[in-house]
């Protein structure tokens, strides 16, 4: 027991000494946001905010929805060690989403100079659905101007240059 209180005493000192010269280690989290299931609106869901590689250990996470703080219903998987000195943690929102209403985690680290927030809009299956057929129709379009396009140069390579051809020659 002696023994453990003077290797303690000289290590903490020690330790302390060291600590002064030492640039501390900081790397960024990665936050993304995502549900737990692809559920439709209006049915029990988890919003998982995922905060990755993230170091010192010490991080804040809040979930907002509509810009006001969500306190209830916040659960979390606690400071998860990813061995490469690094830490990982996901904090998840039980919540029934509403068509408009617009989720956000922030993350707070002593890695970052100002909070990080990633947004999550809960949006209906018909407006997926119509910002798909958009997409779609666009890349179809797309498709068929490549298309013509190849077809009327190939046309033009094949036919010999116009002569003028008049009174005066």
């Amino acid at each position: 027991e002696q023994k453990r209180a003077v290797v303690d005493t000289y290590c903490r000192h020690n330790y302390r000494i060291l600590d002064t010269f030492l640039v501390p280690r900081r790397a960024e989290p990665t936050v993304t946001v995502y549900p737990a299931k692809t559920q439709p609106l209006q049915h029990h869901n988890l919003l998982v905010c995922s905060v990755t590689g993230f170091y010192p250990g010490h991080v804040e996470v809040r979930w907002f929805r509509n810009g006001q703080e969500e306190a209830a219903g916040v659960v979390s998987t606690g400071l998860i060690p990813n061995g490469d000195w690094t830490f990982q943690t996901m904090v998840m929102l039980e919540t029934v989403p509403q068509s408009g209403e617009v989720y956000s985690c922030r993350v707070e680290h002593p890695s970052l100079t100002s909070p990080v927030t990633v947004e999550w809009r809960a949006r209906s299956e018909s407006a997926q659905g119509k910002m798909m057929s958009g997409v779609g129709g666009f890349v179809l379009g797309l498709l068929f101007v490549a298309v013509g396009l190849f077809i009327y140069f190939k046309n033009q390579k094949g036919r010999p240059a116009l002569q003028p051809t008049g009174l005066l020659s």
